[in-house]
């Protein structure tokens, strides 16, 4: 059997810039140990797409960009599968499938992934309709919860409507709230607004990342989420459980826990955890979702689980909850990767 070669994407234009570099670096070094050969290209913050051979070694070390890196674009005639080298020599690097490790937009909203099946490239992960689906907390929630399952109260806002309509949907929601931008990841421009005079701040940093805002119920619970591999038969990991020491798990605490801890397993019962599972593989078939995804919930003193977002490209950093609840399921990330890889070649073009 030829070795077969896959592209990897990471970087993008996008404000998860720099989260995307370092799950590339953990996805190129996991790959260093399956059977695949990965293409490592980097997509600048203006967009320029460039081949790096030496990726890994150079996400590792400092900036990746610092020589050895050609300038590439994907031929999207479909059937070619090939990376084009544009250093004046015309070569073509022929691709097997895909792997966008691109978080937010610009690459976990849709875009990359359409691009992609334009070509006819196999895409690992979820494809264009999922990616943008997942990215849209309004229309996610909306769909998941019109499915039955329990989502927090949202109001949803443009720059169109008044402020007052704001402050009237969050008095009746009842404090606090979350501000949130409707499409973006690792919680950027999200607050938590525990009274009125801190509204319009949030609200203004919220259309700061998204034309489109929501203002959403507090649930009260354990924040608990659940990594779910595969397209036909679903493989669930251990849930997992964020503590939070104040405040609430944003962008600095993703990244950092200085004070946070993730709890895998969840210090929940096995019946609830069962639950947990059960419940994020119906949101992953609602959403269309495939090859992997991370649904984040909250689950009630109670034990119904809350949707609250469904993750096309998880964090896939050290820190990230992905790859260590796929761990305590018994699978390793190199193992993850492989598999992630194996289900697009398996996959109708």
């Amino acid at each position: 059997m030829s070795e077969k070669t896959i592209l990897v994407l990471f970087g993008g234009c996008s404000v998860e810039y720099e989260v995307s570099l370092a799950s590339g670096r953990e996805v190129l070094a996991a790959m260093a140990e399956t059977r695949y050969r990965p293409l490592p290209v980097g997509i600048t913050r203006e967009g320029r797409w460039l081949y790096c051979p030496e990726a890994l070694d150079r996400l590792s070390g400092g900036s990746w960009q610092d020589g050895g890196c050609v300038p590439c674009t994907l031929d999207v005639s479909r059937g070619s599968r090939s990376l084009l080298l544009l250093d004046g020599g015309g070569e073509r690097i022929r691709i097997d499938a895909a792997f966008p490790v691109l978080h937010g937009k610009n690459g976990e909203d849709g875009t990359v992934q359409g691009l992609l099946e334009l070509a006819g490239i196999p895409v690992v992960g979820c494809g264009a309709l999922s990616s943008a689906l997942c990215m849209d907390k309004k229309r996610s929630l909306l769909l998941v919860g019109g499915a039955g399952i329990r989502v927090p109260k949202s109001v949803w806002f443009t720059p169109a409507d008044s402020r007052q309509a704001v402050h009237d949907a969050a008095e009746e929601i009842g404090y606090p709230v979350f501000v949130k931008p409707v499409r973006g990841g690792s919680s950027l421009g999200v607050s938590m607004v525990r009274e009125e005079e801190a509204l319009d701040a949030a609200v203004e940093e919220a259309f700061r990342h998204d034309g489109e805002i929501t203002v959403e119920e507090t649930i009260s619970g354990r924040e608990v989420g659940c990594a779910v591999l595969g397209s036909g038969e679903l493989l669930a990991g251990e849930v997992d459980e964020i503590e939070v020491r104040g405040g609430f798990f944003d962008y600095g605490e993703k990244y950092s826990l200085k004070n946070s801890f993730i709890h895998c397993p969840a210090r929940i019962p096995p019946s609830q955890a069962e639950a947990v599972k059960e419940a994020a593989k119906k949101i992953y078939r609602l959403l269309a979702c495939q090859g992997f995804a991370r649904v984040d919930m909250f689950l009630t003193e109670e034990g119904e689980p809350v949707f609250i977002e469904c993750n096309t490209i998880p964090g896939l950093t050290v820190h990230s909850q992905y790859p260590r609840m796929m761990a305590a399921a018994g699978l390793a990330f190199p193992q993850v990767v492989e598999r992630l890889v194996e289900l697009a070649l398996e996959a109708r073009p």
